[in-house]
């Protein structure tokens, strides 16, 4: 970790490293994190330019539900790899994120359009979305 300019070592991390979670294999895996909103506009503007398919995990690193299905989102990054996978901390991205209600909300992306939600956690109906989806 690097060291702060006041001395002390407590940076701030932001987007999954913010998380502070154990990720499976020490790694998010094939994951992008956007820890701003300029950051999540902009790949959001890419996503739709792209025309590929798509998942972004709106979460925070304060939310216990989200922490729990962090890991299985990071491992299936690892095993869908025709889709992106983006994770979005509605705390560090507070402008474009207005409209998530409930954390964790996936969204998921078809040719530059949304076209699912899930709410809530569920590894198995994480895992069968995103084989849906991609």
């Amino acid at each position: 970790m690097a060291e702060a300019p006041n001395g002390n070592d407590d940076v701030k991390q932001t987007g999954l490293e913010g998380t502070r979670l154990p990720l499976q294999g020490g790694s998010p895996g094939n994951i992008r994190s956007a820890s701003s909103d300029q950051q999540l506009k902009q790949m959001l503007d890419s996503l739709k330019c792209s025309k590929s398919p798509a998942v972004i995990n709106y979460g925070a690193s304060w939310c216990r539900v989200c922490s729990q299905i962090l890991p299985s989102f990071c491992k299936f990054s690892n095993e869908f790899k025709n889709l992106t996978f983006i994770y979005a901390d509605i705390d560090e991205c507070p402008e474009t994120t207005q409209s998530i209600r409930y954390t964790p909300t996936f969204h998921f992306y078809r040719g530059g359009e949304r076209v699912d939600e899930m709410l809530g956690t569920g590894e198995e109906r994480l895992h069968d979305r995103l084989w849906l989806h991609s």
